[in-house]
């Protein structure tokens, strides 16, 4: 990932100020987000102040700064095992429908949906920005 930096200098007479574009930020925060990365190391190696990633990774954080796509598509997610008589269960009546909950998005589909049509569901959820 070693490419280069643009910095863009900004007005001040006795201050360094400089502007970061958006996609360099982004750059920078997912560097941070890499096995063993840490924020100290990646803002020495582009030469910006760690406080500067910190505050960039919250407005990452809060979807204010779109990172690039992971170079490796595949992710891993925590599994956790449990009896199925202590999972809630939702009483619609009849049949059970299918439930995809990410985050605060909980999406209800039309009862005997099809693994397709759930896996195609949980695809597009999982490509949004």
């Amino acid at each position: 990932m070693e490419a280069a930096l643009e910095v863009l200098p900004v007005g001040g007479r006795s201050r360094r100020n400089r502007k970061w574009p958006d996609e360099v930020k982004a750059r920078v925060v997912a560097e941070t987000l890499l096995p063993g990365a840490t924020v100290n190391e990646v803002a020495r190696r582009h030469g910006v102040c760690a406080n500067h990633v910190s505050s960039w990774r919250t407005l990452a954080r809060k979807g204010r700064l779109v990172l690039p796509a992971p170079e490796d598509p595949v992710e891993f997610a925590a599994l956790m095992v449990g009896s199925t008589e202590d999972a809630p269960r939702a009483d619609v009546g009849g049949e059970a429908r299918p439930e995809i909950i990410a985050g605060t998005v909980v999406i209800r589909l039309e009862t005997g949906a099809t693994a397709e049509r759930i896996a195609s569901v949980a695809h597009a959820l999982a490509a949004r920005p």
